[in-house]
């Protein structure tokens, strides 16, 4: 049973909850707090260099690609002072202020090397584990921190082998921009309610959005509508003037205006950028899918069971029964999230943050063209998931203030006895099992071999033995080679359909034949969607019969007697 405190007379409510609060901030505080943090610490960093070996080894079982090699390459520049990556045509997503930079701090020590390309996603994906577990512990402790803990941990330590590490440990996608926005999230929840949390929220909004636009969705525009959910029912609900029931929630109105100027800030920085010279973004189209086409998005839903490792479709054996397994943590998050919509009035701020961006990233998913690309278009929803159900469906005991400006007091249940007893003893052995049971599968994924040396390593050591030093080839052949050889020997990306430059994720100047001498083509015949690169009726077209043919494994490399950068359509 709870105790509600509301307001006396007409002093505010926060004026009520400022001693609470202020005990609650305190209570770390001190010479008794510090050790307590420096044991917190510790634990973190243990846990983090244990997770990140793990994570690293993970990534290895799945290979590198062209994706990675351009952000390495565009690392790479960055580290030779180029720091706006002038000249450079970016994908739809610029990574700019988050990843790149990561990337290129180590490239510093590491080098331009195909490994440093599976070092930075272990670390980013180890940094959102311990995020979302802090963002999970957030405002419990004790037992209550502990189960916490092992339900954020839980729905994230495994993810799904093949194209599940993919999305979550290899690429460079959406999962990197939860980052900074756990980091905002944990500042709206552990700050007090003072003027500088939105300013703040405002910059790491802005910044991240200036990385990745996916943070309409996934940040700002959640930010937004939960601040507007908050004032409108406040409003309507408080009695009084409107301009005092406003005046009370000048927090949530002060956030909803952070949100807003994130936005424009973002976009202020894009055009100074673009205004200086810097790289240019590609624009994708981005539509509703028709509703008649709708059923062609079903195969989506597949990908959003895949990034919480419950895919089981064409897998059999002990992926399967591992997949089954799995299901519980997409139960588990789904159950918060009508927790969340049945109570959403009581609710604290992030946590009707966290609900309304899984939701938005979901249904944009699937009811979007969206719904044709890769898993990694909803990584986020996995350790925002995470944080949500641990901290709706697990809740602190003791006293605590909600961001609502309530006090609740919880009074802890008597022990319960017969049936109830024996139900909550068997739900636990339950959870204890399905945790063990997916952390034998993490064990059984990192056992697998790692993946097979790309065939592009070898060619890239044959070209440079062969003074063939620079080429053109298809983009997922490209730019692995380039970084394969350590950018000895660069083969630059041609468009499949008519020989163009391909200016995706590319530099205009490395097709400018005053500056190079492209003299090889490289054809690749084996098949997929990564590799396939045999346009030969129009390499003859184009650019005549080649000088000599060499075939290099699953390679055919044609060497001319011209400079190829003449002939390219333009």
């Amino acid at each position: 049973m709870g105790v509600r405190v509301t307001t006396a007379g007409n002093q505010p409510t926060q004026e009520v909850l400022r001693p609470v609060l202020a005990d609650r901030y305190a209570e770390n505080a001190g010479p008794q707090g510090r050790p307590r943090r420096g044991r917190a610490a510790a634990a973190y960093l243990l846990a983090g260099t244990a997770l990140f070996v793990v994570y690293l080894r993970l990534s290895d079982t799945y290979a590198v690609n062209s994706d990675s090699a351009n952000i390495l390459l565009m690392g790479q520049d960055l580290l030779h002072g180029n720091l706006l990556l002038h000249g450079w045509y970016m994908s739809d997503v610029s990574f700019y202020p988050t990843e790149l930079f990561q990337y290129a701090l180590l490239e510093s020590f590491l080098g331009l090397h195909a490994q440093t390309a599976h070092v930075a996603p272990a670390m980013t994906y180890t940094l959102v584990f311990l995020l979302a577990v802090m963002l999970a512990r957030s405002g419990s402790s004790g037992r209550a921190a502990l189960v916490r803990t092992l339900v954020a941990a839980g729905i994230m330590l495994a993810p799904q082998f093949g194209l599940g590490v993919f999305a979550l440990d290899l690429s460079v996608g959406h999962i990197g921009t939860a980052v900074p926005l756990l980091l905002t999230w944990l500042l709206l929840d552990k700050a007090p309610r003072a003027r500088w949390v939105p300013v703040l929220a405002a910059v790491l909004l802005a910044w991240v959005q200036v990385a990745d636009s996916i943070v309409y969705i996934v940040g700002i525009g959640p930010l937004g509508l939960a601040c507007a959910i908050r004032v409108a029912r406040g409003v309507a609900k408080d009695d009084g003037p409107w301009r005092e029931r406003l005046a009370l929630r000048w927090y949530e109105l002060s956030l909803f205006v952070a949100a807003a100027a994130a936005a424009g800030l973002a976009w202020a920085a894009v055009q100074i950028v673009q205004a200086l010279g810097g790289y240019v973004m590609n624009d994708l189209p981005f539509y509703f899918t028709p509703w008649q086409d709708l059923g062609d998005n079903v195969q989506a839903l597949w990908k959003v069971l895949e990034i919480f490792g419950a895919n089981f479709d064409g897998v059999s054996g002990i992926w399967f029964a591992l997949a089954l397994l799995h299901l519980v943590s997409v139960v588990t998050v789904g159950w918060a999230l009508v927790r969340v919509a049945r109570k959403y009035s009581r609710v604290t701020l992030v946590n009707l943050v966290l609900a309304v961006a899984i939701v938005l990233n979901v249904v944009l998913y699937l009811l979007t063209n969206a719904a044709d690309l890769a898993a990694h278009e909803v990584a986020v929803i996995v350790p925002f998931g995470a944080a949500l159900a641990a901290r709706v469906l697990v809740r602190p005991a003791g006293e605590q203030a909600d961001r609502a400006g309530r006090f609740v007091a919880s009074h802890a249940r008597p022990a319960a006895r017969g049936p109830g007893r024996r139900i909550r003893l068997a739900a636990l052995v339950a959870k204890i099992a399905v945790l063990a049971s997916y952390t034998a599968g993490l064990g059984y994924e990192i056992s697998q071999p790692s993946a097979a040396p790309p065939p592009d390593t070898i060619v890239a050591s044959w070209l440079a033995a062969h003074h063939l030093t620079y080429g053109l080839s298809g983009y997922w052949t490209s730019s692995s080679v380039t970084v394969d050889s350590g950018n000895h020997v660069q083969v630059r990306a041609l468009r499949i359909a008519n020989l163009a430059p391909d200016l995706w994720m590319s530099k205009p100047s490395w097709y400018n034949p005053r500056l190079h001498d492209a003299n090889f083509i490289l054809l690749d015949s084996q098949p997929g969607n990564f590799s396939l690169f045999e346009p030969r009726a129009l390499i003859a077209k184009d650019f005549g019969a080649s000088a000599r043919t060499y075939r290099f494994g699953p390679f055919t490399v044609l060497v001319f007697d011209q400079n190829l950068l003449w002939h390219l359509p333009r």
